[in-house]
Formats: C-alpha cells, structure tokens, sequence
C-alpha cells in the first residue's frame, strides 16, 4: 500500500469541517499515512467496551477514547490569525522545505 501525504502533521491545530463534530477545534495525537487518518484530542469520541486483563493492568468496563477520521475532513488553523487555512511548501534560504500558511503566507513549521 502507497503511503498518501497529508498537510496534517501530529501536534497540529485542527478544524473539523465535515461530520457530526464539525466546528470542533484539537491537537492531532497521531497520524496514520497509509489510512489517510488522523486522531484528534478530544474530537469523534466511542465507546468501547474492554474486557479486564490483569497481565497488563487493564480495568474492565466502557472506555471513550478518540477514533481516526478521515484527514480531508480537518484543516490546519493558522497560528498567526486563528482561522482554518490550507497548506503550502515553501523553500527558505537556509534550504529547509517549510509548511505555509495560504491565507496569511506565515511559516507554520517551528
């Protein structure tokens, strides 16, 4: 399976802009390439219902955690203007290969 690049790297500040949390802002916790996903704190919660394991130290009983949604439905927030935006790439002078913000054109990558 071809790895797909997205815009969205892990700690970035995401908008959810299709689907039941639309409008909902959080940090991304992972990103799954291959899947074209990503996890978002506190965003597309279920509930599982886990089974006890005493090997690893697991309680049993219904635990919410946060499931993938798809990466076209996030966008980046521009931490300059605090706004969604999309991506670019630009080439600095030192020669590293930086993220842009579209809408305001500041450099995204620390």
């Amino acid at each position: 399976m071809s790895r797909l690049q997205t815009p969205v790297r892990k700690n970035d500040e995401v908008l959810v802009i299709a689907g039941k949390d639309r409008g909902k802002r959080g940090r991304v916790l992972r990103v799954l390439p291959v899947a074209n996903r990503v996890i978002i704190e506190g965003v597309n919660l279920v509930k599982r219902h886990t089974r006890p394991d005493p090997r690893r130290n697991v309680k049993g009983g219904i635990v919410e955690r946060e499931a993938p949604l798809h990466a076209s439905n996030v966008m980046v927030v521009d931490p300059s203007t605090g706004h969604r935006t999309r991506i670019g790439h630009r080439v600095l002078d030192d020669g590293r290969k930086v993220r842009i913000s579209r809408s305001s054109g500041e450099v995204i990558d620390r």
